[in-house]
């Protein structure tokens, strides 16, 4: 490339090269209208253009200076410019006569790291700048030498929209007036060796391109109309350890598809699939990662886009409107959040501005093996704040009700899933990640005090200390935890054959020995229902009939169980396959000849246990406390049944569940605390779920025959792989 000439003493020979090759680090102190003594001097580079004019009152036209520049003197700074060039003309607002955006506020909490909403001053904002309307970019990249934003408005040309840096906070900006909603744009880097790197989509980007393709389109995240206040103003109290909490999980993608496999938009999701989810009676939506990430196959979690709903399904205005409808039919929203790793895609956040920003540079720290995908570098304050930000973002901006937080294990500990050596001890020799630990908590400290009602839930799979402990207490700052222990001893009971469960009995009552450490969600998620594990339908033992009764009398053992409940999608009507995130449900199931009564049933089975569980305190109030627990029947291995009491307030209805684990009727007798009247509130062996409709023909009577340590009981008759539940009758 032929050097740049200075002319007329326009411009340095030495700055003209440098922005001409694009490498110019401060393109701000050359470009556009600069006093040199007493004149004001304009400079512009414009590849393409043979003619350039400064449109003021009088049009002036502006000195060629070779390769792109002009330069030439101007009355004022209040001009537009004019180009001509290949036959052609075009005029357009220099961006660079406009002056920061950022304030020093903005630029303090920035330069500390501690701007708890730095989705309202980086990514791409649509705003009115000094009498023009345009976008207001900005991004993190404190070791480049050099930023632009590129797109089809500059022909993806990094040398005509170089950024101004902002001093010390590593953070670099423009406004480029004419630019809206809809603009696709990507970041070009040069890093600190000066190579240019891959094109970058913005970290706090709110939108992105269609997969495959990954450049950022800026979206406006203002202006938002929402209709749910009522929900807003009372949530609190349904996000309690005494609130009934039953979690509908859900991928979007694969919930069901239109006509031609496609995914349904969030304006459909906004109807089909609340309203099928209110109906169901269950309490919460959890949505798989809605983040945009570039690969389907990861289901969200590998996450490029932390501030970007996924276009798969709309714009963001579209994903508000959702969650909106969702609140007004009485559903609380929980995500997916993903801050333990994020993917390799060179157009992510992997050696953002050449070096390791968001990651470690030590791939021992900073690289999951298993995953293929990086690791936040959590000790770095300004990393640990883009994390906090992000998930405040979601609570504050999108009105979500909660976040899950995705495979907390993988980040409390150094050496998660490595062999010696493979991993760098904290500073205390110890493999606790004490740096993971305080972005954890201070995560939930903020999103506890900032929005007031909200839950955050871990998906934590040891026996870490504290996970729903708050912060202030020693504890991870988590509302609830996912109960793993209890999801894998309790499915890997139930898989067996009935009549070797004898010799397993301890596997579902194992789960009451810690069942109040910590606030518990009992889940069967996704990862139960994929990779050759088949569906829990599948995974059940026997012939179709009892496949149906075994999956029926486990349902029934979860609601009856101490803890929320969460049940992933195609499980409520027992999917025969496994999942695969690429097709819809196999709703059809529901309208076959053959089985299509019993998929209905088991339909209809968690309809019902849902109602039974919200209306009855004594299933829900003391899900998270001993005293609304007590055995009557744990040590029955032989005939595999189980008996316990659930106790709300005193006063309240109590209720005994009791469950039969074999393929054989059972006549047993239980101990009740009251006598009269027990009605049977639920039988999964009704006609009306599927099953022989045995049972205690609407209830049993208590009598003061003293048992299992209760001044009454009474006998009942257990039908075969079934779960009754006796309610106490009082008047």
């Amino acid at each position: 490339m032929a050097k740049a000439r200075g002319g007329d003493g326009w411009i340095a020979a030495t700055e003209a090269t440098a922005l001409v090759e694009g490498r110019h680090g401060d393109p701000f102190a050359v470009l556009g209208p600069h006093h040199d003594g007493k004149r004001l001097v304009l400079r512009v580079f414009q590849p393409g253009a043979e003619r350039v004019w400064a449109l003021t009152p009088d049009p002036l036209e502006l000195q060629a200076l070779g390769q792109g520049l002009f330069a030439g003197e101007v009355p004022s700074a209040d001009y537009r410019l004019r180009a001509e060039g290949g036959g052609a003309s075009w005029d357009w607002d220099d961006p660079f006569r406009f002056g920061p955006v950022l304030g020093e506020m903005d630029e303090y909490l920035l330069g500390e790291g501690t701007h708890k909403r730095l989705w309202q001053v980086l990514g791409a904002h649509v705003i009115h700048h000094e009498g023009a309307e345009g976008t207001h970019f900005a991004v993190w990249a404190p070791n480049a030498e050099r930023v632009s934003v590129v797109g089809d408005f500059n022909l993806w040309d990094g040398r005509r929209h170089p950024m101004r840096r902002r001093g010390a906070t590593g953070v670099w900006e423009t406004f480029i007036p004419g630019l809206g909603e809809g603009t696709i744009y990507k970041y070009e880097i040069r890093g600190p060796d000066g190579q240019v790197l891959p094109l970058k989509a913005d970290p706090v980007g709110f939108g992105s391109e269609h997969a495959p393709q990954n450049a950022s389109v800026v979206r406006r995240i203002d202006g938002a109309d929402w209709g749910d206040a009522g929900w807003m103003n009372h949530r609190k109290g349904r996000h309690s350890i005494d609130a009934p909490i039953s979690v509908y999980e859900v991928h979007l993608g694969s919930w069901r598809r239109a006509p031609g496999n496609r995914m349904l938009s969030y304006t459909e999701l906004a109807e089909q699939l609340v309203d099928y989810a209110a109906d169901m009676g269950f309490t919460h939506l959890e949505l798989l990662p809605v983040s945009e990430y570039p690969f389907d196959g990861s289901w969200g979690y590998q996450p490029v886009g932390l501030f970007a709903p996924t276009i798969r399904h709309g714009t963001p205005a579209e994903f508000r409107a959702l969650v909106d409808a969702a609140h007004r039919k009485g559903l609380g929203i929980i995500l997916d959040w993903v801050p333990g790793h994020f993917p390799t895609d060179p157009h992510g956040l992997g050696r953002f501005d050449g070096t390791a920003l968001y990651e470690h540079a030590d791939p021992r720290e900073g690289f999951h093996q298993d995953w293929n995908t990086l690791i936040y570098n959590y000790g770095r304050t300004e990393v640990q704040n883009f994390l906090v930000s992000n998930a405040l973002y979601w609570l504050e901006e999108y009105h979500i009700d909660g976040l899950r937080v995705d495979a907390v294990a993988s980040m409390l500990y150094r050496d998660y899933s490595r062999g010696e050596g493979q991993w760098v001890p904290n500073k205390d020799g110890g493999r606790e990640n004490y740096e993971a630990i305080a972005m954890l908590r201070r995560m939930n400290t903020v999103a506890y005090g900032e929005c007031p009602g909200i839950v955050t839930v871990a998906e934590e799979s040891t026996a870490f200390p504290g996970v729903s402990r708050p912060a202030d207490w020693g504890g991870l700052g988590f509302g609830f935890k996912w109960n793993m222990g209890w999801m894998n001893d309790t499915l890997a009971y139930i898989g067996r054959d009935p009549v070797y469960r004898k010799y397993h009995h301890h596997q579902m009552t194992f789960g009451l020995h810690y069942a109040w450490s910590e606030n518990y969600i009992l889940p069967i998620s996704h990862d139960e229902v994929v990779h050759g594990k088949g569906s829990m339908l599948a995974r059940m033992p026997g012939e179709s009939e009892q496949k149906f009764a075994n999956l029926r009398a486990f349902y029934g053992f979860m609601w009856g169980h101490p803890g929320k409940k969460l049940l992933f999608m195609g499980c409520e009507f027992a999917q025969a396959r496994e999942w695969n995130y690429s097709q819809s449900l196999d709703w059809h199931l529901l309208d076959d000849p053959g089985e299509g009564p019993q998929h209905r049933g088991m339909q209809r089975l968690i309809r019902d246990l849902n109602t039974l569980y919200r209306a009855t305190p004594a299933l829900h109030v003391n899900d998270c406390r001993p005293e609304g627990f007590q055995w009557l029947e744990a040590n029955d291995a032989e005939g595999s049944t189980y008996a316990w009491l659930r106790k709300g307030a005193p006063g309240e209805a109590q209720v005994a569940v009791a469950v039969n684990m074999t393929p054989v009727e059972r006549r047993l007798r239980i101990g009740l605390p009251a006598g009269g009247a027990w009605t049977e509130a639920l039988n999964t062996d009704a006609e009306i779920y599927g099953g022989g409709n045995l049972g205690n023909m609407g209830g049993v009577t208590a009598e003061a025959v003293p048992h299992q340590g209760q001044a009454h009981s009474a006998e009942i008759t257990l039908p075969p792989l079934s779960a009754v539940f006796l309610r106490q009758d009082i008047h």
